[in-house]
């Protein structure tokens, strides 16, 4: 008997991280950790996890986008959809209906790149294999059957992605042995959150360094003073060798990132990330010219390949930060590394979020492995919250992600933790419901909830 898909199923879960202010920056002052999480299962028992994450409200509208792709999915043979996810992919984001909401963006897009994700783990699961070791290996030619090439032509063909991967074939089996034997570099913005406190800061920040990260990251784009104090603070907890990132969070008009830019220059900041509009391909150009030899980084909002297309040819950012759960899925950010690969810009990851570091640690790993063949000037964004709650947690070792050797893509959470953060109905978020009607103050957060 053929084995089918049975169900596609999408799960609202929201951690409260607002309550110590994780993740604050100076667009997302409070934001709660959450995910649409799906699982894919079949008819044979088996389950396939992956997730949209988002900062709280409207996790909802986006586990009702997944809802809405289900039917495309469910009833379909396990080996035909696992056998041609690249086709799964253009099914997903080319419904004719559906389309209308992005195309390609937004909402409907994560929630495909969920589903993708989602099949994604389910394959490597079935293969026994981490979802970075599947990949990387694939032939040159598997790979490049899941990437969907259209409107990519002009900046990458086909034949151009297959001589990148088959130029960086022969040494495979060197780079997954050196991967599994040194991990992978990382970065850390646990320090740098926006509302914690000097004293938070200083302690984070030299903890990061006694942890063997080379490079953290501090949030800025509130007030103008504050940023120059906070990264004062930061230079003197880390001392001259340290590299300090710098992230607005898209805060900035064009002029202004220019200025404030010039305002931290004497703190030698390695990057500014998300200057201005996510989508401002133009902007980021004017940025990156005047604020050289600091570096611009982008990609955690950017919609699709096709943006990210654009910010290359353009010139535009020196850092590429493609994230595991904005796009559609593993197949398009292959297409993503494949561009990064043709113009000669590094990848580093966002992972700022939950589940975010536990997935998209595999696309950076396969990267090294079968696409780029390099780990400089490469490096993962690492967040100490919440990895506790899932099956396959990252390892940091000595600033480094230890390669994960389980099957899958790393997006599965503990049941006991999927029941718990259920919005709203999880007993979390039930007991804080009573928490607020009583009045009782939380032992948390010593304020009512």
């Amino acid at each position: 008997m053929t084995e089918l898909i049975t169900a596609v199923e999408a799960h609202d879960i929201r951690f409260p991280t607002s309550r110590h202010l994780d993740g604050s920056d100076a667009m997302n002052p409070e934001p709660d950790y959450s995910a649409a999480y799906v699982i894919v299962r079949t008819g044979g028992g088996q389950e396939g996890h992956a997730l949209a994450f988002t900062v709280g409200r409207g996790n909802e509208i986006a586990v009702t986008a997944v809802e809405s792709l289900a039917p495309l999915v469910t009833g379909r043979p396990v080996a035909e959809v696992l056998g041609d996810l690249g086709g799964m992919s253009r099914l997903l984001t080319g419904d004719s209906q559906l389309r209308w909401l992005g195309p390609e963006k937004g909402v409907i897009h994560m929630a495909a790149g969920a589903v993708l994700n989602a099949l994604w783990d389910l394959r490597a699961r079935r293969a026994g294999k981490p979802l970075w070791r599947l990949l990387s290996e694939l032939s040159p030619e598997e790979i490049v059957d899941v990437v969907d090439f259209r409107y990519l032509e002009d900046a990458l063909t086909r034949q151009e992605a297959l001589a990148i991967l088959r130029d960086a074939e022969p040494g495979r089996a060197g780079r997954r042995a050196r991967l599994l034997a040194e991990g992978y570099p990382a970065y850390t913005t646990t320090p740098g959150w926006l509302g914690y406190t000097d004293d938070k800061l200083v302690r984070l920040a030299k903890e990061a360094v006694a942890d063997g990260f080379g490079l953290i990251k501090l949030k800025v784009g509130a007030d103008p003073a504050e940023d120059v104090r906070r990264v004062r603070l930061a230079r003197e907890a880390v001392g001259p060798d340290v590299r300090i990132a710098v992230d607005a969070n898209q805060a900035w008009n064009v002029g202004q990132a220019i200025e404030r830019m010039a305002s931290l220059a004497e703190f030698d900041p390695y990057w500014i990330e998300e200057p201005t509009s996510p989508d401002d391909v133009l902007g980021h150009a004017a940025i990156r010219e005047r604020v050289a030899p600091v570096k611009v980084a982008t990609g955690e909002h950017a919609h699709n390949r096709v943006m990210f297309k654009q910010f290359l040819q353009a010139g535009a950012i020196d850092v590429l930060q493609l994230d595991a759960a904005r796009v559609a899925g593993v197949g398009e950010n292959i297409a993503i590394l494949l561009l990064a690969a043709r113009f000669g810009v590094p990848v580093c990851p966002h992972a700022g979020g939950v589940g975010l570091c536990e997935m998209v640690q595999h696309l950076a790993m396969f990267d090294y492995v079968a696409v780029s063949g390099t780990v400089e000037d490469r490096v993962i964004e690492y967040i100490d919250h919440l990895h506790e709650h899932f099956t396959d947690p990252v390892v940091i070792a000595d600033g480094r992600y230890v390669a994960p050797l389980g099957p899958g893509g790393g997006g599965e959470m503990h049941p006991a933790s999927r029941a718990e953060y259920a919005y709203p109905h999880g007993p979390r978020w039930t007991a804080d419901a009573a928490t607020v009607t009583t009045g009782v103050t939380t032992a948390e957060t010593g304020e009512v909830a």
